[in-house]
Formats: structure tokens, C-alpha cells, sequence
């Protein structure tokens, strides 16, 4: 008796048509992978040109923004320069006025205080200093005296103003007839430092008045 196993080949034939279908998909597979890393690097690829745009735009702005803060740093730079330049010259000018207003007080101190029958013949100031040496003529010591008080009650020189000398002098055509009417004439010079009221006095133990015979 002769037996066909028809199980088996239906297990075969079940078999071999599974292979076809699975070899079929594994390609689809693989497309639509491709489709989809494709689309991915697509998408990643316009979205960095986007922000590539945007920060190519944030540079040419800031660029911009740095030009115009250069212009006006330099335009500031230049005004504060302006500046500095008038206050220097603003500062020359009150200096020179407070320069020039000291001699003309002196001048103007000193002509008030000359008593009668005293002139002056010279008057010198020390450079880079406010000492000043007075010659000139009186016909007595006691004009000579009251000058000297006169100039320190005036506020603008500093006590004690010094006589330097006192000579008998007859030199001059013009004077001998001068003392032959009114007595010998004496030639002094005295040495007297200018200030402007306010200023600091002398220190206490400065050197005494001197007066020449």
C-alpha cells in the first residue's frame, strides 16, 4: 500500500511562497527610510540657511550699529577735545586779568601812599616773585618813614616792608639847586612785597625792619 504525505508539501508550498513577499517589503523598507532621512537632512539643510541668514543680517546690523557709535565716539572725542582746549584758553584769560590787575593796584597803592616832598626815580619787581625794590628822593627821613607806613596800612604789601638805604645825594645839577632851598637830599631804596588783600601774612619771626642812616 503506497502512502503521500500531503501535509509536507503543503508546508513547502507555504514556504516558499513566504520568501518572495519578505524580500519584496525589505526594499520598501529601505526606500521609505531613505525618503524619510531624505526629508530630514532637507529640512535641517533650510533650516540652517535660515538661521545662517538671520545671523548673516544680526552681523550687517551690529556692523552698522558699530560704524555709527565710531562716528559718534569720534564726534564726542572731538567735543570734549573742544572743550579742554577753551577751558586752557579760558584759564589763560582769567589768569592774565588777575596778572594785570595786580601791577595796576600796586601802581595804584603806591601813588597814594607818596607823601610831600618825595618822588620816586625807579621801581623794579624780582621776576617770578612779588618783591619789589622802590628808589627815589625825599628831603627828609620822616617822608621816607611815612611812605613806608603808608604802603603797609594800604592792605597790599606785607609787613614789614624794608629800607634797604639811605644815602645823602647831591648829584644831580637839578637837585643840588632843589637842596639848596630846601635842604640835602637823600636817596633810599626799600624793598616791599606786594599782595592782594586776604593773602597770608608773613610768619612770626621774619627779619625787622631796617633803616639805613
Amino acid at each position: 500500500m503506497i502512502r503521500v504525505n500531503l501535509i509536507g508539501e503543503r508546508k513547502s508550498a507555504k514556504k516558499k511562497f513566504a520568501f518572495p513577499i519578505a524580500q519584496q517589503q525589505v526594499p520598501m523598507a529601505c526606500g521609505a527610510i531613505l525618503v524619510v532621512a531624505a526629508l530630514g537632512v532637507g529640512w535641517r539643510y533650510w533650516s540652517l540657511g535660515r538661521e545662517a541668514a538671520r545671523y548673516a543680517a544680526d552681523i550687517a546690523k551690529a556692523q552698522k550699529e558699530t560704524a555709527s557709535l565710531k562716528s559718534i565716539i569720534a564726534q564726542v572725542e572731538s567735543f570734549e577735545q573742544q572743550k579742554a582746549e577753551l577751558q586752557q584758553r579760558v584759564e589763560l584769560i582769567e589768569q592774565l586779568r588777575r596778572d594785570q590787575t595786580g601791577p595796576v593796584h600796586m601802581l595804584d597803592e603806591i601813588s597814594r601812599s607818596l607823601p610831600p616832598m618825595l618822588w620816586l626815580t625807579q621801581m623794579k619787581q624780582t621776576p617770578n616773585s612779588n618783591e619789589v625794590l622802590i628808589d627815589g628822593r625825599s628831603n627828609t627821613l620822616t617822608s621816607i618813614s611815612d611812605f613806608v607806613t603808608s604802603l603797609e596800612a594800604s592792605g597790599y604789601f606785607q609787613k614789614s616792608i624794608e629800607i634797604v638805604s639811605t644815602v645823602s645825594d647831591t648829584s644831580l645839577a637839578a637837585e643840588k639847586a632843589a637842596a639848596a632851598t630846601t635842604g640835602e637830599l637823600i636817596k633810599f631804596q626799600i624793598k616791599a612785597l606786594f599782595k592782594t588783600p586776604g593773602e597770608t601774612k608773613p610768619v612770626a619771626g621774619t627779619a625787622p625792619t631796617q633803616r639805613g642812616n
